[in-house]
């Protein structure tokens, strides 16, 4: 909204003429307009507050979507070990970011490197953030954990899960997070002018974390998935890939749909306020009509990516499968995460439609190069969130870049090349994905690969064919059968026949020798 105009008593009295009282009135006016005006303001922090913490509760429902689509998308015998790991990196991600993660990221005045204020919340809330900026952000970082778990799923040792999730929410996605959303950070688009220069004068736009979350997720499950190597049996003997299926396809489409409505906090949410004009002639254009905006261009680069998919699997392998769709329409989902606010509508048909394809591709070069992720979690979150950058840097329009991130100077803000802007901004965020991949394997690929020489970070072979439910985690989630599993049951068993109550069972052996049948058995 716009801002409210002020009252000045010594202004006000001499338009109330020469009356004894003029200056007592010209007080009470201006006292009554003030409390009037602070009302106002109060109400805009209020609305803008809660619509932050309704989109965190958006984003953080992401983590239910998490592990229904993990769990679909590994075998039964797992499927304790998958939903527990997801529950592992919101507590323990919980707790790393609120001690040091929120600091790192966000604590400044700062360096444009790291911050170094607001360990443990200190002198929160205050001016710049309040508790719901923590929690929006805490559910962020919760989120590049759980895309990491899915890449290194199903032969990881459950101790490796707690390391790895505490450094990553705690260390390594707050610098990126710094660098690219602080206003102090060296890449920000929205960094103070007494922090230093733009990066290549406009720096990288990263709306809502393409690159911050999901490529910083995506090359830590990278990195942890080369290191542990493929699952045993996913290549056979000459190379070949081996289809090892998820149990579930319901799962994943329900966690599919889950993760699709919290991407609506997720990247609407990214605005942080709703309650903003944009001081243009038209009262009824503000920010909540970007949120609005965001929230198409958001639906439409899914739906895009969704059907690209449908169609081309059909056409690649002969069938439409619909776990390959779900994968599909979430990799435009993270495509269109950095740029879906600066962006037309049309552009974001484009880049669903491009990120399927990108998709596609790194799936076919990962079983090229014998690479096992259960998920499809590098491929799609750092493949698609890479191509999301390049996308913005190539449609970023100028209305929209400059409504939101401001003009940057008399010479205006570059913005995308294909809408005229000049190659400054894709410079920018060519400059970010190059980083991004250098800071990950820096950090996350020594530490998986410490964990693997200290016998950390993946099961052994015998608990990793029966499954790390029962070996692990004191049974499996429910009965089933994989397909891996026999037909016929082992040498020597045999199940009991039922009696009538009352009477107890009697061993099948026992039978036998009765001359009775054994046909009623369960």
């Amino acid at each position: 909204m716009a801002s409210f105009p002020t009252c000045s008593p010594a202004e006000l009295t001499p338009l109330l003429g020469l009356a004894a009282n003029a200056t007592a009135a010209a007080d009470y006016i201006c006292n009554r307009f003030t409390a009037t005006s602070d009302s106002f303001t109060n109400t805009n922090y209020a609305i803008d507050n809660t619509y932050l913490l309704f989109s965190a509760y958006l984003v953080f429902a992401m983590q239910l979507g998490f592990a229904m689509l993990c769990a679909g998308s590994v075998r039964a015998k797992n499927t304790m070990n998958i939903m527990l790991t997801n529950v592992l990196d919101a507590a323990a991600g919980g707790l790393s970011y609120y001690i040091f993660g929120f600091a790192f990221a966000f604590g400044g005045s700062s360096n444009g490197f790291i911050g170094k204020h607001n360990f443990g919340l200190k002198s929160i809330p205050s001016a710049v953030y309040d508790y719901s900026f923590f929690l929006y952000q805490w559910a962020f970082a919760i989120a590049a954990a759980g895309i990491t778990s899915g890449s290194i799923a199903e032969r990881t040792q459950f101790v490796a899960y707690l390391i790895y999730s505490s450094f990553l929410t705690g260390f390594v996605y707050p610098l990126v997070s710094h660098w690219v959303w602080s206003s102090d950070g060296w890449a920000s688009a929205t960094r103070k002018p007494e922090s230093g220069g733009l990066l290549f004068e406009s720096g990288a736009i990263d709306f809502a974390g393409s690159g911050v979350v999901h490529m910083v997720g995506g090359i830590a499950g990278l990195w942890g998935a080369l290191i542990e190597g493929p699952r045993i049996g996913r290549f056979d003997r000459s190379g070949r890939s081996v289809a090892l299926r998820g149990h579930s396809g319901s799962l994943v489409v329900l966690g599919t749909f889950l993760l699709w409505f919290g991407w609506y906090g997720f990247n609407p949410g990214s605005f942080l306020q709703i309650a903003k004009s944009y001081d243009t002639s038209n009262v009824f254009y503000g920010q909540w009509s970007a949120v609005g905006r965001t929230a198409v261009t958001t639906t439409l680069a899914g739906c895009t990516a969704g059907l690209t998919t449908l169609f081309s699997k059909r056409l690649l392998v002969g069938h439409w499968n619909v776990t390959d769709v779900c994968n599909g329409l979430l990799g435009g989902l993270a495509a269109i995460t950095s740029g879906c606010a600066v962006v037309e509508p049309w552009a974001a048909i484009v880049c669903g439609f491009i990120a399927a394809w990108v998709l596609i591709g790194f799936n076919k070069l990962a079983e090229k190069f014998k690479y096992d992720d259960p998920l499809e979690a590098a491929q799609l979150h750092g493949g698609c969130g890479a191509w999301g950058l390049l996308f913005t840097g190539l449609f970023a329009k100028k209305q929209y870049v400059y409504e939101i991130y401001g003009t940057a100077g008399p010479a205006g803000r570059p913005y995308g090349l294909f809408m005229g802007g000049g190659g400054k901004l894709f410079g920018a965020q060519i400059v970010q994905i190059l980083v991004i991949i250098g800071w990950v394997s820096a950090t996350m690929g020594p530490l998986f690969y410490i964990m693997m020489k200290l016998k950390l970070l993946r099961v052994s072979r015998e608990d990793e064919m029966a499954g790390m439910d029962m070996t692990r985690h004191g049974g499996f989630a429910y009965v089933y059968h994989d397909d891996e599993a026999s037909s016929h049951p082992p040498a020597g068993f045999a199940m009991r026949r039922i009696e009538p109550s009352g009477s107890s069972p009697t061993p099948v052996s026992e039978s036998r020798n009765n001359g009775e049948s054994t046909n009623n058995v369960v």
